[in-house]
């Protein structure tokens, strides 16, 4: 049995935005980030697209992967993910294509179907474009052609994009994807940071039915687990309630901003609102290194992943870079 030794442990970036700090301080905080899983040894770190929500700030993602990439050296960095539906194929291509131009074989392309925020913002996107969700799968193989040598007689190819040949991911929290990841043979990530009731069940579809291709010769899974961890049980329970009160301002419709921890819960949510909340963070890993270290070992046996992928929502940038820097030392056995 593989250990969290043999698995890979990666970063996924919302640039949260805090209650008393501006954007600029996010998005830098965010290079601070990648800067320091360098120097840690993740294996890569993917931010995510949102829109139109004031606590989140990777909205323009491949602007910001720019800036990330200009400075880093090794980092892997990618999107987890793209919302697809929000963007024509040959645009995704091009941009991509030219991070991966300018950093060879340091840019990945997650991508996802839904699209990542509200009805209304996702109309404002489109401007009336009438892509759907059904179109995600015929959306993904034009990317992945527009990455390849173009045909003969291609006569749309993405410049940059063709002959970089990006790795494209297949992100989800439903069976979708990880049908489409599996017949495609494309590496999948569930987000299981956000959505693990289907976990156990998008993994063994992606696996039953995994075709090898010239992506991948085996399935690869990543899952994505929520972290708190500090240097004492009591201290990572503290900081996790800034996680806890983001969750609830999401359920209830209201700013997501980054708020300071408090030292209790009680009081601020009901009890089907605290159901939700567990629910939301049912993968989460919440604890000293003993304890997170642990809970580890218990997700890596059951669902035997080949990557974790971390999303950590503490309110201290200090205490937020110390608790990757404790997850590495978990998976080093320091």
């Amino acid at each position: 049995m593989r250990t969290l030794a043999d698995i890979q442990f990666s970063i996924l970036e919302l640039v949260p935005v805090r209650d008393d700090k501006s954007i600029q301080f996010s998005l830098q905080h965010a290079l601070e980030l990648a800067q320091t899983a360098e120097k840690l040894g993740y294996h890569r770190m993917w931010l995510a697209e949102h829109h139109n929500m004031d606590g989140i700030a990777s909205s323009a993602t491949a602007v910001l992967l720019g800036y990330l990439l200009a400075n880093t050296q090794t980092l892997k960095l990618g999107s987890g993910g793209i919302m697809l539906p929000n963007h024509a194929p040959l645009i995704v291509a091009e941009q991509f294509g030219t991070l991966a131009t300018l950093y060879p074989g340091r840019i990945e392309l997650g991508l996802g179907r839904a699209p990542g925020t509200d009805q209304m913002t996702m109309r404002a996107l489109r401007r009336g474009r009438q892509e759907t969700e059904n179109q995600f799968p015929e959306d993904v193989m034009e990317i992945l052609q527009y990455f390849k040598e173009p045909l003969p007689n291609q006569r749309i190819v993405a410049t940059p994009g063709q002959s970089t040949h990006v790795p494209v991911w297949l992100l989800g929290s439903s069976l979708f994807s990880a049908q489409l990841a599996a017949k495609l043979g494309l590496p999948y990530s569930f987000a299981s940071h956000f959505a693990p009731r289907m976990l156990g069940q998008a993994i063994q579809l992606y696996r039953d039915n995994f075709e090898p291709s010239e992506y991948l010769d085996r399935p690869y899974v990543s899952m994505g687990v929520p972290t708190c961890v500090a240097d004492t049980d009591e201290e990572a329970h503290y900081l996790a309630t800034s996680a806890y009160q983001r969750v609830l301002a999401l359920i209830r419709g209201q700013s997501l901003k980054l708020k300071a921890p408090v030292n209790s819960m009680e009081g601020l949510w009901s009890a089907p609102e605290k159901m939700s909340v567990d629910n939301f963070f049912g993968m989460a890993q919440v604890g000293s290194k003993a304890t997170v270290k642990q809970g580890l070992e218990l997700l890596l046996e059951k669902y035997e992943v080949d990557e974790f992928i971390f999303t950590c929502d503490i309110y201290d940038t200090d205490k937020r870079l110390h608790n990757f820097d404790l997850l590495m030392h978990i998976k080093n056995g320091q």
